[in-house]
């Protein structure tokens, strides 16, 4: 089968194309000419299956097969044999018609074009590699044994642009070289590099990774790839050794810290979440009666513990390990995250009295005063959403100092006495007039709305 292809492809470069359809003629083993060659497309498709003496057996009793001829004996050629015809679709193979041979031999189809053929001699330079590969088609790699070929099949994954080209080489490249000298390749050619390292990370391949970024001297990288290895440790206190372990890392200065409050806070909620178990338990303290806990507090996000932590342990002194104040002097967590965090958790235990006091501040002479690192005004969206009463919704929204996001907060959430002595102040008789028509007739803000029209 090798030898006829190959002796097939050489003939290609001779044949012409389309210049003696007429030289042809479809004739029996009798000579006779036909009009239908069914049976020698029959006899092609069954072929395979039949044996030999049935193959002869059924020329004996006259089944007529057919073979292209010339009408001239001197007008004979292997091209006329060989090409196929629009007005012939089809016709028996030039092994067929040599009877005299034992065994049937198949012949490729000859209709393609050129560059069909090169897919049997597997002949292809790596710039056509890649372009077969950018065209989905499949490709086999094995042929580009040395390391010369394989550098240029990669560089030219690259020129192409396709990271899926570039990715299938590397693989390649990962599975038949040594990683030294993978290594030592890859650090002059970025683009490649970049594109394993992240290969390497999707496919978790850790070792191979660290050695990748050991070789090329990037010690935070290599670091921070270990300390991903946590995120696989799922019991508690053997992730925590981990952590102390990852401590002392070549991370840079800012990584380093953040290594520290990771270790420290799970240290930190294991010891919440041993005292609180038992607490809940036990049945001991009212809190954890009335509002039970939904979720452990093991491995949760540093806000997700203060939030915890001023939710059930609002009130404990700083010395403890739960108080709110001592995480957030422990990891330096800023006033405005500090507040909007215990005002959610106060706001939904509706502890009023706790959400005042945390907006209370003396001066040095003694007098109190109300201040929002985040603003009054959203102060009041996140009690509101909260279920506040009007009354305490009233009490802040007066202290937003935007008259026009005053007005607009009160009249949403039907504050009646701030928009009407927001109008008052702005000595507006005719916005007062209107908004009378909004308040119920015969009520206290009517009559109030009244007492100011008649000043």
């Amino acid at each position: 089968l090798k030898e006829s292809k190959r002796a097939v492809n050489s003939l290609r470069d001779i044949v012409d194309d389309d210049d003696d359809d007429d030289d042809l003629e479809r004739v029996s083993w009798s000579g006779e000419p036909v009009g239908s060659i069914s049976w020698s497309i029959k006899e092609t498709a069954s072929s395979s299956s039949s044996s030999l003496e049935g193959r002869d057996s059924s020329l004996q009793k006259g089944s007529s097969s057919y073979a292209a001829f010339p009408k001239q004996v001197s007008s004979y050629s292997l091209s006329s044999l060989f090409k196929g015809r629009n007005k012939l679709p089809s016709f028996q193979s030039f092994s067929d018609a040599l009877s005299d041979m034992g065994v049937k031999n198949y012949a490729p189809e000859l209709r393609r074009p050129k560059a069909e053929y090169k897919d049997y001699s597997s002949d292809w330079s790596p710039k056509d590699t890649v372009r077969r590969m950018q065209r989905g088609k499949v490709c086999s790699l094995e042929r580009f044994r040395s390391l010369q070929d394989k550098l240029v099949l990669l560089d030219e994954a690259v020129a192409g642009h396709d990271g899926n080209v570039i990715t299938a080489v590397l693989i390649f490249l990962k599975r038949t070289l040594r990683r030294e000298i993978l290594f030592r390749e890859l650090e002059v050619r970025q683009v490649a590099l970049c594109h394993l390292i992240h290969f390497l990370k999707e496919t978790g391949e850790q070792k191979l990774l660290l050695d990748l970024l050991r070789f090329l001297d990037r010690t935070e990288e290599v670091a921070l790839s270990q300390y991903r290895e946590h995120l696989n440790i799922q019991d508690v206190e053997k992730r925590r050794e981990f952590l102390k372990g990852c401590i002392g890392l070549p991370f840079s200065a800012e990584d380093t810290s953040h290594i520290q409050d990771h270790y420290t806070l799970l240290e930190r909620q294991i010891i919440i979440e041993a005292h609180d178990r038992h607490l809940e338990a036990a049945g001991q303290s009212e809190i954890f009666r009335k509002y039970p806990r939904k979720a452990s507090i093991l491995n949760m996000p540093l806000v997700t513990t203060l939030f915890y932590s001023c939710f059930y342990h609002y009130t404990e002194a700083e010395g403890t390990f739960s108080s709110p104040t001592n995480l957030k002097k422990t990891f330096k967590i800023p006033d405005k995250q500090y507040v909007l965090t215990a005002l959610a958790a106060r706001a939904k235990l509706r502890a009023w009295d706790d959400v005042d006091a945390l907006f209370t501040t003396k001066n040095w002479l003694g007098y109190t005063k109300k201040k929002a690192p985040i603003g009054f005004h959203r102060v009041v969206e996140i009690l509101q959403r909260n279920n506040a009463p009007v009354q305490v919704l009233q009490e802040y929204v007066r202290l937003v100092e935007d008259v026009e996001i005053r007005l607009n907060l009160a009249t949403k959430y039907k504050c009646h006495d701030v928009v009407i002595e927001t109008y008052r102040d702005l000595k507006d008789r005719i916005q007062l007039t209107a908004y009378k028509c909004k308040v119920e007739r015969g009520s206290a803000e009517e009559e109030k709305i009244n007492s100011i029209l008649n000043n």
